[in-house]
């Protein structure tokens, strides 16, 4: 490892942690503070922050990792995330952000749930807080499998010595810098941080792929390569896509509307005005980001094939890029854009799902009368809590960060996805429906997974578990409601 690119990431870190000092100065004092920044977020941090926070890792290990394996088939999952994430901006940002501060001046979502149907509150705020720090204990060991894959690939020659695994270092690095600016400075920390890592993406995501194509790199050489292996339609959009495979990638634009940690980047959004704004900026920015994401697939096998280049793990295609083209000061500042897409969706997850311990267990149930620094504190050590955990889940250093995201997201989107958008847009929704959405959404996820069925399904291609889960959640909310509407009128 080059001093260069040490000294890159020294000030990435630093300016990391300077960030959250300034924050534990400006809103830490209270609840409000701390959870969701006073609700008082400039528009381009809000957007930045809810797509820096949602792509995460994925976006320069798992997606172009699926691209330079699979070809440009792999693209529709970014394409369907584009309009999934357009849908929420426009029907559930400038509602949630109303709603939430009309009902109670709710700083989660499980206590939004509660008082959008109070008859159910105690129910929706537990079962709610559960799935939320469950599928978020995997989705945050998501992001440090990215951390501990960085380290693995890339400081190996500098940490081998020290009697600790290059993979396991990562990932409590990773971890321990996150936490270090969470805990102390909290949601306008974590916005904020947010907004500098998604600045950093979106140049590393459009720098690469431009130095390897204007540095003579042939596309050709990737579909050639891909071709030996029997896949003749490396790049085009629809080869061999089928239907079903069609349909479960466009599927995980359905994921959105039930992501607590981009959905509550509505709620801190400074007026329901604003959001409007920050949705034009917000998807401006997810649309280059994918682009290059895409291009770093496609352009990263055509160099590797060309040069000769073994890559044993796709998912590693930037790492190595990023060691082998540049200067070692351009180096770090890439491998720290990564680092920014891994630490800004592990720094959402912990905050929003020790919100929940927080707010939903331990003020609901242990201390109802805890004060505004207490609350505080409580919440620092859920964030702490909550890493611990996916900590253990991270450290099989052979899981696979597209693989853990898919689960995650489904969980929440099929969980949270329907009863979000109804409660929002349907006023005969009912408490019981709530509840029926939250169970069946889940569990019909977890069931399909342990069933295998996301692999294959009746002996053919898998489908993907959120379009049963979301499905079942939908129809399950509609039913119940109906049926229940008296009784709770």
């Amino acid at each position: 490892m080059e001093t260069g690119t040490l000294i890159s990431l020294a000030i990435y870190f630093i300016l990391m942690i300077a960030i959250g000092l300034y924050a534990w100065r400006k809103s830490t004092s209270d609840s409000a503070g701390y959870l969701l920044a006073g609700r008082n977020l400039h528009p381009a941090v809000a957007a930045l922050s809810a797509g820096a926070s949602d792509m995460s890792g994925w976006l320069l290990l798992g997606l172009p990792g699926a691209l330079y394996a699979s070809g440009l088939v792999e693209a529709w999952i970014g394409i369907g995330l584009f309009v999934g994430a357009l849908i929420n901006w426009i029907v559930v940002a400038p509602r949630l952000r109303k709603q939430t501060e009309d009902l109670g001046n709710a700083l989660t979502i499980p206590e939004f749930l509660a008082n959008r149907f109070p008859d159910k509150a105690v129910l929706l705020r537990v079962i709610s807080a559960l799935i939320i720090v469950a599928f978020f204990a995997v989705y945050t060991a998501a992001g440090l499998v990215g951390g501990g894959k960085l380290f693995e690939t890339s400081f190996a020659a500098m940490f081998g010595d020290i009697g600790i695994s290059d993979y396991a270092l990562g990932i409590w690095l990773t971890a321990g810098v996150v936490l270090a600016y969470t805990m102390v400075g909290g949601f306008l920390a974590v916005s904020l941080t947010d907004f500098v890592q998604g600045c950093i993406m979106v140049v590393a995501l459009v720098l690469m792929p431009l130095v390897v194509i204007m540095g003579g790199t042939d596309l050709s050489a990737a579909a050639n390569a891909a071709a030996a292996t029997g896949n003749l339609e490396y790049l085009d959009l629809f080869g061999g896509l089928t239907f079903i495979g069609f349909v479960s990638a466009v599927a995980w634009g359905l994921g959105y509307f039930g992501q607590p940690h981009i959905i509550v980047r509505f709620m801190a959004v400074r007026s329901v005005a604003a959001v409007k704004t920050a949705g034009i900026i917000g998807m401006s920015w997810m649309g280059v980001a994918l682009l290059g994401a895409i291009g770093i697939g496609i352009a990263g096998r055509a160099y590797a094939e060309q040069n000769g280049i073994t890559v044993e793990d796709p998912e590693t295609i930037f790492i190595i890029l990023a060691d082998l083209l540049f200067h070692p000061l351009i180096t770090g500042f890439l491998l720290a854009a990564l680092l920014a897409a891994i630490m800004s969706t592990i720094s959402s997850q912990l905050l929003v799902a020790s919100s929940s311990l927080t707010e939903d267990f331990y003020r609901l149930f242990l201390r109802k009368q805890a004060s505004e620094r207490e609350t505080v504190t409580v919440s620092r050590l859920s964030v702490l809590l909550v890493a611990l955990l996916a900590l253990a889940i991270a450290s099989n250093p052979d899981s696979q960060v597209l693989g853990l995201v898919s689960n995650a997201w489904a969980g929440f989107g099929a969980a949270f996805g329907p009863l979000i958008i109804l409660s929002l847009t349907w006023d005969k929704m009912t408490g019981a429906g709530a509840v029926s959405g939250l169970v069946i959404g889940a569990a019909t996820v977890m069931l399909w997974i342990w069933l295998g069925w996301n692999g294959t399904f009746m002996g053919g291609q898998g489908i993907y578990e959120i379009i049963p889960g979301f499905a079942a959640a939908w129809i399950a909310i509609v039913l119940v409601s109906m049926a229940t509407r008296k009784q709770e009128a």
